[in-house]
């Protein structure tokens, strides 16, 4: 299935005649508009203590809720990777955070609200100098600080996050 499929109205004339264009488009005949399907932005924190913990959040709403993850969210318009990730970080474990580091991303697809969302997922080392304001919000039921050994991919429930977390312990 296109993944353009649920929309079925051009959203710029309203005609019911938005039809796929190519594998990630969908073009109106009767205004010209073409819509390109583009991943979305998130970002997600590798936040690690003086002691080379790293803090991991359990997930308090769907998709994967109840899973571990990593802070972060989606980039709001206007707003840089790093501007998202300090944000993201502050609402998620009332952390702040500066001069995060980018290191890699993973294309991912977010299934929300019964809908696909292709990501492309910016991850960031940042580290917490001062913990002591550290609270579970937004979107987290709860935050943890694990060791490198006690970290298991596999209890991590959003795919992008198993694979980064992968990543992230073989660069350690």
């Amino acid at each position: 299935m296109h993944p353009l499929f649920p929309f079925q109205y051009c959203p710029r004339c309203g005609s019911v005649h938005f039809e796929e264009n190519n594998f990630k488009s969908k073009k109106c005949k009767d205004c010209c508009f073409v819509y390109y399907f583009n991943s979305s932005a998130a970002t997600a924190a590798f936040i690690t203590t003086k002691d080379e913990r790293l803090l991991v959040a359990r997930r308090a709403k769907e998709p994967a809720q109840g899973t571990l993850d990593l802070p972060g969210g989606f980039v709001d318009m206007f707003e840089t990777g790093e501007e998202a990730i300090i944000r993201e970080v502050k609402e998620e474990t009332g952390l702040i955070i500066d001069n995060p580091h980018y290191l890699f991303s993973i294309p991912n697809i977010y299934t929300y609200s019964g809908f696909n969302v292709h990501t492309l997922d910016l991850f960031y080392e940042c580290k917490a100098e001062d913990t002591q304001y550290l609270q579970a919000g937004d979107d987290v039921a709860e935050l943890y600080f694990f060791h490198k050994k006690e970290i298991h991919p596999d209890l991590f429930g959003l795919n992008s996050i198993r694979q980064a977390i992968k990543i992230w312990l073989k660069l350690r």
